[in-house]
């Protein structure tokens, strides 16, 4: 482990138009939540980045590069899935009787008009599998070679949708609200989401459109304060127009992430991305972990009053 490093200042500017209409060099090349009407702006900075070496071989270096997402089947076996899923269960059955405390009510996210717990943050502290998976070279070391540097978690979650009325998560880029509302500079980052259980085409699997993490969509909206005490269960603000996500299907299609248990999907953060509601019988649990490269440290946030908490966007940069 290498010892925290303090919160840099941002060094990049606000957007300055020039006459000519683009944007001014050395500004914000990712501007979004200022009030002005939505637009697509090309990606600046690359998704693979040259020097990194790794577990994957240059066929998935380049799927990656060009889709910005690559599934992997079956990367972990069946008795390790089954025990990071013992894992999660112990942790869910630790912390259902505390929902509503103030020492766990913002790790947890719970399914509207009940008690069952849909995301736990931070899972990557806990003792045992959960804190361990994350240090696995399958995963950071597919980070290390994508983003070529050392890489931090910048956030990690338990992701339950249970079967029957597992609720959608709508089209969106992770990298609009890293970026506005925690300071994430470029998005030199990608996301590892570990399935622990069959992702069906019914079950509500991630869905993905291919190739659009080469454009930023910008959204009109302000960041609110403590915007993230009500996004992190229905996100309003920082939401894609449906107009700019109609050019990026025309452009990229759609596709579907299914695979069985053991498998892992890694998408650059810039990749539009959401899931259908789960309305099937099966369940779908799966960890979601965020590596951003050590090069990429958060600074301010670049369109929000406030910097979310530590528990959704970590400042404790200590490499994996």
């Amino acid at each position: 482990m290498q010892s925290s490093v303090d919160t840099e200042k941002r060094t990049t500017d606000t957007t300055t138009d020039r006459p000519d209409g683009r944007r001014q060099i050395g500004a914000d090349d990712y501007p979004s939540r200022m009030g002005r009407p939505a637009e697509l702006l090309d990606r600046v900075h690359p998704v693979v980045y040259e020097g990194g070496s790794g577990p994957l071989d240059p066929a998935q270096v380049r799927r990656f590069d060009e889709h910005g997402y690559l599934n992997v089947e079956s990367m972990f076996s069946p008795e390790e899935v089954g025990l990071l899923d013992a894992a999660v269960s112990a942790l869910v059955d630790d912390l259902t009787p505390s929902i509503g405390d103030a020492e766990n009510a913002e790790r947890l996210i719970v399914e509207p008009g009940s008690d069952a717990i849909r995301s736990i943050f931070s899972f990557h502290q806990e003792s045992g599998p959960l804190g361990q998976v994350v240090g696995d070279d399958r995963l950071a070391g597919v980070a290390r070679q994508l983003l070529a540097s050392d890489v931090y978690v910048h956030q990690s979650r338990v992701n339950r949708k249970p079967g029957f009325r597992g609720e959608d998560f709508g089209w969106h880029s992770d990298f609009e609200t890293w970026h506005t509302e925690d300071g994430m500079p470029t998005p030199r980052c990608l996301s590892a989401s570990v399935a622990l259980t069959d992702n069906h085409s019914f079950n509500g699997p991630l869905m993905v459109m291919p190739g659009s993490h080469r454009w930023f969509v910008t959204c009109p909206e302000p960041t609110p304060p403590r915007n993230h005490e009500s996004s992190l269960e229905q996100q309003e603000v920082g939401v894609p127009d449906d107009d700019s996500l109609q050019t990026l299907y025309d452009r990229c299609g759609i596709e579907q992430c299914t695979g069985p248990a053991g498998s892992v999907t890694f998408f650059d953060c810039n990749l539009m991305h959401g899931s259908n509601t789960n309305i099937s019988p099966l369940a779908r649990r799966n960890l979601f972990v965020v590596f951003n490269s050590i090069e990429n440290r958060l600074v301010e946030p670049f369109s929000a009053p406030d910097r979310r908490p530590n528990h959704v966007a970590s400042r404790t940069f200590d490499v994996v």
